[in-house]
């Protein structure tokens, strides 16, 4: 009976941990589906790179209800329940912003991505407490993963962006078959996930998938500060290549669309590639100097990129910025989740301040890039990776017993 019991877990766990890579990958569908389309957009509603900035803007705002608010909702609901409720609000809002575009009307659309902002805020911070909890159970490295299957999605959302472009699917139809996707995939995998992680009241035993929810003072807390500011400069030089890139390239070094999502491509996949070999790298050789080199690497990308040597090079650097960029995120996460008693919190609040620098610093770029181009509004995703570089070591494992 105890060995059936032990095999029903690891089945358990399994399913678990499929489910959780599939809704990584679906949010990063969603957002880079959105990406992909940004210059053809940006052409059908005649919006200026400021005018573009507030209207990426729209995910911003609603993420940072979102982002606010999703720590509450999963300690009263748990974080499976506040997955699915994200996937329904995600897939609205891209509709509404799909059909927004169609009547070309620019509030429209920024209204639309606030709704998709929402449940972008709200199911980002719910699966990685999902993946917090996940690797305290297995006891293995697993976000860097879990991150390299949502920048699978993006690669994915990208790839058939560029057809769309191609084919000239419009892009309210384009959007409709992508909403369509979440749902159904959605609806196939939510059941597989725990019913109660990240729950305060939630009381476990040996085999429970989650750990003991407690309150934590989080700002006493300077290790958890420093490991937010690590993740927040890592997910801005993120962010603004997944909202600037197509944009960028089609504009300072004179592509088509297809060419800049492209290289938005190109970006994707070394994020897939750092974090696919993530898990490896910082078994063996520890978090900080995987996070210094990480910063090293992404620095030197982002300065080739300005340069404006050539578009050859350029996408070079590209490949370098993703590489750096690919591990920062899930490693703070891990770092955040050490300490299993009061994990949900500290997962939640460095999970918000990496996508609220994710979001929301992206726009602001934009606004910057309006005034000096966007290729030297690059510098200041420079000072953030450099800044995050030297607070790598609060990212250092610490051990601790879980009471």
């Amino acid at each position: 009976m105890e060995q059936y019991n032990n095999k029903t877990i690891i089945l358990n766990i399994n399913k678990w941990k499929i489910s959780l890579f599939v809704f990584f990958a679906l949010s990063g569908m969603a957002f880079s589906s959105w990406t992909s389309r940004t210059p053809e957009v940006r052409d059908i509603l005649h919006a200026s790179t400021s005018i573009m900035g507030w209207i990426i803007f729209g995910i911003a705002a609603g993420a940072i209800v979102g982002l606010v608010s999703a720590s509450s909702v999963i300690r009263h609901i748990g974080a499976r329940k506040a997955i699915a409720l994200s996937v329904i609000i995600l897939s609205l809002g891209l509709l509404i912003a799909g059909f927004s575009i169609l009547l070309a009307i620019k509030l429209l659309v920024f209204s639309g991505l606030v709704v998709f902002g929402l449940g972008y805020g709200i199911i980002d911070v719910a699966q990685n407490v999902e993946g917090a909890a996940l690797e305290r159970s297995t006891n293995k490295t697993l976000l860097p993963a879990l991150h390299a299957s949502f920048s699978g999605g993006t690669l994915l959302g990208v790839g058939l962006g560029s057809l769309a472009i191609s084919v000239k699917i419009p892009v309210f139809i384009h959007f409709i078959i992508i909403a369509f996707v979440i749902i159904l995939f959605g609806v196939i995998c939510i059941k597989y996930l725990p019913t109660a992680t990240g729950k305060v009241d939630l009381i476990t035993n040996h085999h429970s998938v989650s750990s003991p929810q407690t309150k934590v003072s989080i700002f006493k807390e300077l290790r958890l500060v420093y490991i937010g500011i690590i993740v927040m400069g890592m997910a801005l030089a993120e962010g603004t290549a997944n909202d600037w890139l197509p944009i960028l390239f089609v504009d300072a070094y004179q592509v088509t669309h297809v060419t800049g999502t492209i290289v938005y491509g190109v970006f994707l996949l070394a994020m897939l590639i750092g974090r696919m070999s993530g898990g490896f790298l910082l078994d063996r050789f520890g978090r900080v100097p995987i996070l210094v080199s990480a910063a090293i690497i992404a620095v030197s990308g982002l300065a080739v990129v300005i340069l404006d040597i050539n578009f050859y090079f350029a996408a070079a650097g590209v490949f370098l910025w993703g590489i750096g960029a690919s591990l920062g995120f899930p490693v703070g996460l891990s770092a955040a989740g050490d300490n299993p008693n009061g994990a949900t919190e500290r997962v939640a609040f460095v999970s918000t301040l990496g996508y609220l620098a994710f979001l929301v610093g992206p726009p602001f770029i934009g606004l910057l890039g309006e005034s000096v181009g966007l290729l030297y509004a690059l510098l200041v995703v420079i000072i953030a990776v450099l800044i995050a570089g030297l607070f790598s070591p609060a990212a250092k494992k610490i051990e601790t017993k879980s009471s």
